[in-house]
């Protein structure tokens, strides 16, 4: 299993009070990074010798997998709260949440207080609807310990003393024994149909650009280490790259504005791949004109910083530089 980076779903320019290089930290050091370690910790997990290696040590590897992928999923859902003008509720949600906390501004308050209430430490506040209840909750959970975000269980061992002390007294291998014996597989089973018919988030969506075909910055990394020839055209606005210190390895630099100028150096007989900055509209713009002409082209979901976010190699911009 590997875990993809996701692109950035707000738009960090049109945000109120929050900066765009404050975005653009958060997302690359603090949400690349857990994604990084979480990889690098899936792929230990996934080559250790079970039968050898002792229990707490899969133990302790297990519980730091789980954080960090909370904190993949919490960290999404974060940016994706982002980018409206948070003075009302639109009608739906509105009338959901007075109905589960007497008022909108009841919610609000609650909310407010737990954020203030977890000041100088660590964790989350999130607005949670549990689809048992059918209901909405409000949650404050330290570091990133909470069940999964947006989890539905389909099996379940309680390893609470409460759970097997009567029977078992201290000796919880004879417990876990006694449970694997007794799992229903057939609720098993149907739970997890259940399960899978529950659509995943939605994707980030960009109407304007229709069927317009993407990459991830993954499956660019893999093209450029396979030895495959890509054409890799950084299209960042010359406004961007001029405050510009980096540019993906094996990318070069051409102006969006003036891709007149330049469409006749690429060649037909070899994929592109556009990007910029966060992977909206010029990245996009840049493959559709060249489509247009004829050329196998792609964007790079996410971007620059999208790639940064995967550790992806850079070189210094001046050296990738080449009008």
């Amino acid at each position: 299993m590997k875990y993809r980076i996701a692109p950035l779903f707000c738009r960090p320019w049109t945000l109120n009070g929050m900066s765009p290089k404050l975005i653009e930290s958060h997302y690359e050091n603090n949400y690349g990074a857990a994604l990084n370690r979480l990889n690098a910790l899936t792929h230990e997990l996934q080559t250790l010798d079970v039968a050898t290696v002792p229990a707490e040590v899969i133990s302790r590897l297990s519980r730091e997998q789980t954080s960090l992928l909370n904190s993949t999923l919490l960290h999404e859902l974060y940016f994706a709260s982002l980018g409206g003008d948070g003075r009302a509720p639109l009608e739906t949600i509105a009338n959901a949440i007075a109905r589960d906390f007497g008022s909108v501004q009841r919610w609000r308050r609650e909310f407010i207080a737990l954020g203030e209430g977890l000041a100088g430490d660590c964790g989350w506040v999130l607005l949670t609807y549990v689809p048992r209840d059918g209901r909405l909750i409000n949650q404050s959970t330290s570091d990133h310990a909470q069940s999964i975000a947006g989890g539905i269980p389909i099996l379940a061992l309680d390893m609470y003393e409460h759970a097997y002390h009567i029977d078992f007294g201290a000796n919880t291998t004879a417990y876990v024994a006694a449970f694997m014996r007794n799992i229903h597989w057939q609720a098993v089973e149907a739970r997890y149909t259940d399960a899978t018919s529950v659509p995943a988030p939605r994707r980030l969506e960009q109407p304007e650009f229709g069927d317009l075909p993407s990459i991830t910055p993954e499956e660019v990394q893999e093209l450029l280490d396979s030895g495959q020839r890509v054409q890799i055209i950084d299209t960042r606005p010359r406004h961007y790259s001029t405050r510009a210190q980096d540019i993906v390895d094996g990318a070069v630099w051409r102006d969006p504005e003036r891709i007149d100028e330049w469409i006749g150096t690429l060649s037909k007989d070899e994929p592109v791949v556009t990007f910029c900055v966060y992977g909206f509209h010029i990245g996009c713009q840049s493959a559709t004109a060249l489509r247009k002409a004829g050329f196998d082209a792609r964007y790079m979901a996410g971007g620059h910083y999208a790639w940064k976010a995967i550790k992806g190699r850079v070189k210094l911009f001046d050296e990738g530089v080449d009008e």
